[in-house]
This record gives C-alpha cells, sequence and structure tokens, in this order.
C-alpha cells in the first residue's frame, strides 16, 4: 500500500511527498483510515512505527475539509495531550511538515519556559494545540486557552503519561473539553490501568495494534553484558572504542547518574552531554541539536526525557543501569531500529539487576543475548533468594521524576549505594 491509497487531499500528499514517504508504515495504513471516518481508536504500537503520522495525518484533513465549510475566527479545534516537553515539540514538527501545503495554523506549550511566546501564538489563533498536562492547566486556569470547540482529543503516549503520575490532569482535562468529540488513544503498551483510562475516554473505538504488546522490533540486536557496577563507566569506555559507534544514547535511571557518567566520559576525552529534568528547556535542546548534528557523540538520558527524541539512524542505545520496570526497557530500545532501520541495543548488567533482566526476558518473550568475551566480567553476586524473589517484594524506589534509590548489601556487607538510602515498596 501507498500513501496514494489512503485518499488523502493533494496538500497533504504534496506534503509527504517533499518528506521522502511513499509507503505507509502499518500504524499508519490501519489507523488513517478509521480516523477519516471520524472513529475513535485505540492505537497499540511500539515506539517507533510512525503513531504521530497516523494521527497527525487524517487530524490535518479532517480540519482542512471542515476549514473550506466553516469561515470566521481561528479556535482550537484539536489538541494533543504529550507526556513530554521533547515529545510535544516532536509532535509540533510532524504537524508543520504534514501540514505545510494547508493554511491550518498549530503551536505547542509545554512548561520550564516562559509562557509569553505561548500565548502570544495562541492569541494570533490557532487550529491545533499541542500541549504537556501542566502548563495546558495553567493556562486554562489564567483564562487564555479556551478548550470548548474541541472537536478531536488525542492522548498520546498513554502509558508514560501514567508513569509520570500525569493520570488526575487527564482527567481534569478530559472534564473541560466537549464530551461530544472524536477521542485518539495512542500507548506503546496495554496494561490494565491503561485499557481502564481508555474505556473512560473512548466511545465503541476501533483498535489498531500492529505489534505484540511490548514487544520489541526484530531489527534491532540485543545484548547483555554482566559486569559489576563499580565496572560499569570502565565497560563503557571500553564498548566506546569501537569506532563503528559515531553516536550512542545512553540511558540512566536517575539524573545524578546522568550528570555523572558525562563527567567519566569528558574527563576520557569523549564528547558527551545530559539530557533530564533538571536540565533547562534551552540547555535540553541544544544538548539534542549537538547529538543530531554529531558535535557530541554521546548523549545520557533519563527516561522520562528521553521519551520524544526522535533521532534518524540512531544506531547504539545502551543500557547503563538496567530498569526495574520490563515496559521501560521496550521504550529505551525502541530509540533505535526505528522505521525498518536496523539497530543494537547493550545492556550492562549488575549482580542486583540480574533480577530485572529476567523481567525482561519474560515481557519481550526471548532471552537476550549474553557477552561473555569482555574485559569486566561480574565477580559479584547476590544470593539465589534475592534473584527469585517478586518485583513486588524487590528494594527499589521508582519516584515520580524517575529517580531510583536501591537498598541492598554488596558481598563486602556495605551498603551497595555508598549513601543514604531509602526503602520504597513498589507494587508490580
Amino acid at each position: 500500500m501507498s500513501f496514494e491509497n489512503l485518499n488523502l487531499i493533494e496538500p497533504i500528499r504534496k506534503a509527504l511527498q517533499t518528506e521522502g514517504y511513499t509507503k505507509p508504515t502499518p500504524i499508519q495504513a490501519q489507523a488513517i483510515p478509521f480516523i477519516l471516518q471520524g472513529k475513535d481508536l485505540l492505537g497499540c504500537a511500539q515506539t517507533g512505527t510512525g503513531k504521530t503520522a497516523a494521527f497527525a495525518i487524517p487530524i490535518l484533513q479532517l480540519l482542512a475539509n471542515q476549514q473550506e465549510e466553516e469561515k470566521g475566527s481561528r479556535r482550537i479545534k484539536a489538541l494533543i495531550l504529550t507526556p513530554t516537553r521533547e515529545l510535544a515539540i516532536q509532535i509540533g514538527d510532524s504537524f508543520a511538515a504534514y501540514g505545510a501545503n494547508t493554511s491550518l495554523k498549530h503551536t505547542v506549550i509545554f512548561g520550564g519556559v516562559s509562557q509569553k511566546s505561548q500565548t502570544d501564538a495562541l492569541q494570533r489563533g490557532v487550529d491545533i494545540l499541542v500541549a504537556t498536562p501542566g502548563r495546558l492547566l495553567d493556562l486554562v486556569n489564567q483564562r487564555l486557552i479556551n478548550l470548548q470547540h474541541i472537536s478531536i482529543f488525542v492522548l498520546d503516549e498513554a502509558d508514560r503519561m501514567l508513569d509520570m503520575g500525569f493520570v488526575h490532569d487527564v482527567k481534569k482535562v478530559l472534564g473541560i473539553i466537549p464530551a461530544k468529540r472524536q477521542s485518539l488513544f495512542f500507548s506503546a503498551t496495554m496494561p490494565a490501568a491503561i485499557i481502564s483510562l481508555a474505556g473512560s475516554i473512548l466511545k465503541n473505538p476501533a483498535r489498531v495494534e500492529v505489534t505484540p504488546v511490548s514487544s520489541t522490533a526484530e531489527t534491532i540486536q540485543q545484548v547483555v553484558y554482566k559486569v559489576d557496577r563499580e565496572k560499569k563507566n570502565d565497560l563503557l569506555v571500553h564498548v566506546l572504542e569501537d569506532p563503528k559507534i559515531e553516536t550512542v544514547l545512553v540511558f540512566t535511571r536517575t539524573k545524578h547518574g546522568a550528570d555523572k557518567v558525562v563527567r567519566v566520559l569528558t574527563k576520557k576525552g569523549i564528547k558527551a552531554e545530559a539530557i533530564h529534568g533538571n536540565k533547562s528547556q534551552n540547555a535540553r535542546q541544544r544538548a539534542l541539536t549537538n547529538f543530531k548534528s554529531k558535535e557530541i557523540r554521546v548523549l545520557v538520558a533519563t527516561d522520562i526525557a528521553a521519551r520524544g527524541i526522535d533521532v534518524d539512524e540512531l544506531a547504539y542505545v545502551i543500557n547503563f543501569e538496567i530498569p526495574n520496570v520490563p515496559e521501560t526497557y521496550v521504550h529505551r530500545i525502541g530509540r533505535t531500529g526505528r522505521a525498518g532501520a536496523s539497530g543494537m541495543a547493550l545492556s550492562f548488567c549488575d549482580a542486583e539487576e540480574i533480577a530485572y533482566m529476567k523481567d525482561i526476558n519474560k515481557l519481550i518473550g526471548k532471552i537476550v543475548p549474553e557477552v561473555k568475551d569482555h574485559p569486566f566480567p561480574m565477580t559479584g553476586f547476590l544470593p539465589a533468594s534475592k534473584e527469585k524473589m517478586p518485583i513486588s517484594q524487590r528494594s527499589s524506589g521508582n519516584s515520580r521524576n524517575g529517580n531510583v534509590a536501591y537498598v541492598g548489601k554488596s558481598t563486602t556487607g556495605k551498603n551497595t549505594t555508598g549513601k543514604k538510602f531509602f526503602r520504597k515498596k513498589k507494587f508490580a
């Protein structure tokens, strides 16, 4: 199938040709016709499968057709709610590209920056609004946004929205926008909480699921290195000796951990920058721009900051720390192997993370092969009872901002963090 078969209007077809798009991805081929018919939609597809275009293209067409029938001042007719500023900017760029030959206007609003440029754009009039929940509700409370004319509502990256604690904000938004509307719900995973939320938003939705829930793309080669925690920095430097790794996205669990990795790499003469919630919006955008232009070789990111990072032909992702939520692993490595390209995902697993890796293997339905031939093999170990402990009883914490503290003893009997720690029970 080509985009020619989807009955798209000429301005959008020309824009897609300009972008070099000829064949829709599976999620686009299945979702676009349903959306053009005005149906609610529940879309499940892993990261990197083209979800943004799957809703942006038909929204532009629906609003362009509506615009021809209506004359008058601009009103916000479509609202796309997304969890992070990076993802909001990415979605905004997509609307700009696909809608380049239409007269529709859009803007993007998010927190962490002055609201003036955003409110100025709103006052000039927009048809499409892309927003993060906090800034949206803030401007609504200031009576600077009117959502009473919304005809299309999109909840994007719903699973991450819940992970970040935005469910109450989402429900507030739902209470503001018109009940009579078309609703589109997209998520990479479909746990019970997401299905429940979707049921409260959608009416008789069409369902599009192009890949098994929580699967990883076949184009991504995955390997795991077992290594002692204190040797992970050495292993990272060793891996980066490979000249084939031109750029790499490295994931840590915490903001402090990301900054620490950057300091280590910088001392070794490897250009690296971090991107996380403590960085200003300008700093985050600068780091991302430097990474895309290959001014820096390594971008170190926390999970929340990384959602929305869209780098063409990113070939390598490294899990410097294994996530304690298996679905997070799927999101992380989905930064590579996008749109059919090949990718490589490396994971550094210490003794306390073995149980997390087992959960990941179970979720993705296969065993990630181990690389045993490296200079820093694991020497530490955990008692068998610790490795077999279920997720709900493991001593890991996971806060709203993505920070995690570990509780446990190393083989020397000392606290594994060497710092203050806390106990926070996580329920699976």
